[in-house]
């Protein structure tokens, strides 16, 4: 006889940490993302929505938010912002896609923009330290009952940082859904559809709050 598989809710936060690794202009920025850890990458597109001034960000990303703020340049303020993580296959080329939109920007520009000192770019990755919670289910109607009372911080770990952490690079949910064989392939199916970096973690709770409430 099969066992139902289990699913244990979990919460999380992020500890930063500094690389040491700065950039005072678009040039320096280029030339230092060859070189830092690839959890940086992953802290500066992802690591914003647990801040608590975290709101709806016009700027999707650090790099986005420098550039605007910083260098004062609006071209690559909107090509960083439009640029999707969950649209490359690993963190590499998402490094790579980053080089590129700011080599387009120099070939395009006459002069090199500097930031202010006290403005640089520093870059920062974090370690994320894990929670369990006293919740764990073999039954998926119990899930529906707890997403809407979840946290933005485990929306985040189960949500979003699945999608790191995980073979498949899906989010908790639909994978422990799927364990159940067909039964769930149309909320599963909804679930992935879901593009979580355009969201903030309320509006992806939210969102997911629907789906379980209009399939369990």
């Amino acid at each position: 006889m099969s066992t139902a598989p289990l699913f244990q809710l979990k919460d999380c936060n992020l500890a930063l940490m500094a690389t040491g690794i700065s950039a005072e202009s678009l040039q320096e920025l280029r030339d230092r993302l060859y070189e830092v850890p690839i959890g940086s990458l992953y802290y500066h597109f992802w690591g914003g929505r647990l801040r608590v001034s975290f709101v709806h960000p016009e700027y999707h990303n650090d790099f986005a938010f420098w550039a605007h703020t910083a260098l004062h340049d609006e071209i690559l303020t909107e090509r960083f912002s439009i640029i999707d993580p969950t649209e490359y296959g690993d963190l590499e080329d998402l490094r790579r896609r980053v080089i590129d939109v700011i080599e387009e920007r120099l070939d395009e520009s006459e002069f090199v923009a500097w930031s202010r000192k006290e403005q640089k770019f520093h870059f920062l990755r974090s370690i994320t330290i894990v929670y369990d919670l006293e919740l764990k289910t073999t039954t998926p109607i119990d899930l529906k009952q707890w997403v809407e009372k979840m946290t933005p911080t485990t929306i985040f770990y189960h949500f979003i940082d699945a999608r790191r952490r995980t073979k498949e690079h899906f989010d908790d949910f639909s994978l422990w859904l799927s364990e159940f064989g067909d039964q769930y392939k149309e909320l599963i199916g909804k679930i992935r559809k879901i593009d979580p970096y355009f969201l903030t973690l309320s509006e992806i709770r939210s969102k997911l709050n629907k789906l379980f409430e209009e399939h369990l």
